[in-house]
């Protein structure tokens, strides 16, 4: 489905009976909803409804001439809640969704449940421009996310992990390259100026922290100070896994994310 947000469209689906209790996942920049295929059959199996959201100039989404804001993505998020109406959702978001998710968990708290912010900073990191600025050039003058795909898949996922599993390495590498590069570039802006730091401990919602012990692009330690700074938070690290550990330690994220929701 697409969900008018003014002047652009959001795309999202919602897998499983209405009525039941829903799970809203969010992908990372560069991403879409097939991000989340390691997920969706063990929540259904456990009688969630799944609704994934592709951020704006990903997957479905339209895309809009950047910059962005981190608080723009969060609008879009309450925006797609507030049309589907499913009440209160269990809100699951990676990377880029994980730090548009506190944006809508800071301002549309009546939305959700709970949080899982997963692989996500608190705020931009103080050499944002160096790291980000690079990749946002490069997108914008190819007009395509092909050039920086093979550096982004080598951080967020392991040689190991290549090697046990490179369909579904070749399927993540095709979805970035394929990112609208205007998504990106205005997505990574967002990244790259946006802080949370002050409001965060006014958060008022349970916040599952989780993280691949080897994040190559969000500091563990980042994930902890999301966990500190939340009045009811919780970290915790999944050995072996580097940016997507829903990906590459499935067993170990399904198990957490299945605890995390039915604890009430």
């Amino acid at each position: 489905m697409l969900i008018a947000c003014g002047s652009h469209r959001i795309h999202a689906d919602l897998l499983g009976e209405r009525g039941r209790r829903a799970v809203c996942l969010v992908h990372s920049l560069g991403a879409d909803m097939t991000m989340w295929a390691e997920q969706v059959p063990a929540l259904l199996e456990a009688g969630y409804a799944v609704l994934r959201i592709e951020l704006r100039g990903h997957g479905g989404s339209d895309a809009l001439p950047g910059p962005y804001r981190m608080e723009d993505l969060g609008a879009d998020l309450a925006r797609v809640l507030d049309s589907v109406a499913l009440g209160p959702v269990d809100y699951v978001g990676l990377s880029l969704g994980g730090m548009s998710g506190q944006a809508l968990a800071l301002e549309r708290p009546d939305l959700l449940r709970s949080v899982v912010i997963c692989d996500a900073l608190p705020e931009s990191l103080p050499n944002a421009d160096e790291i980000w600025g690079p990749r946002i050039r490069a997108v914008r003058a190819a007009r395509s996310c092909a050039p920086i795909a093979q550096a982004t898949i080598e951080r967020w996922l392991t040689p190991a992990f290549h090697a046990a599993h490179p369909a579904r390495w070749a399927e993540i590498l095709a979805t970035i390259a394929a990112t609208e590069a205007e998504g990106y570039a205005g997505c990574a802006e967002a990244i790259s100026r946006f802080s949370f730091v002050g409001r965060l401990p006014t958060l008022r919602i349970p916040a599952l922290i989780l993280c691949g012990e080897d994040d190559h692009a969000v500091p563990p330690a980042e994930g902890e100070r999301i966990a500190r700074l939340v009045p009811d938070g919780r970290f915790v690290a999944i050995a072996g896994a580097r940016h997507l550990p829903n990906v590459e330690k499935p067993a170990v994220f399904n198990r957490l994310l299945l605890e995390w929701l039915a604890r009430g």
